[in-house]
């Protein structure tokens, strides 16, 4: 009976995990991108200026 390749199969475990990683970090570049455009202003003041 064939050993395990337990450096093998951690090996794919990393690049597995380095590649679900880098497309997690790419989504939230591409929605932090987009998020200033499709969000709304930010909410003016009540504050008016006096006059004298």
């Amino acid at each position: 009976m064939a050993k395990p390749n337990y450096a093998f199969a951690k090996r794919q475990r990393d690049l597995a995990k380095k590649q679900k990683k880098e497309e997690k970090r790419q989504r939230k570049a591409l929605n932090k991108q987009r998020a200033p455009a499709d969000a709304p202003p930010p909410p003016a003041t009540d504050v008016e200026p006096k006059e004298s």
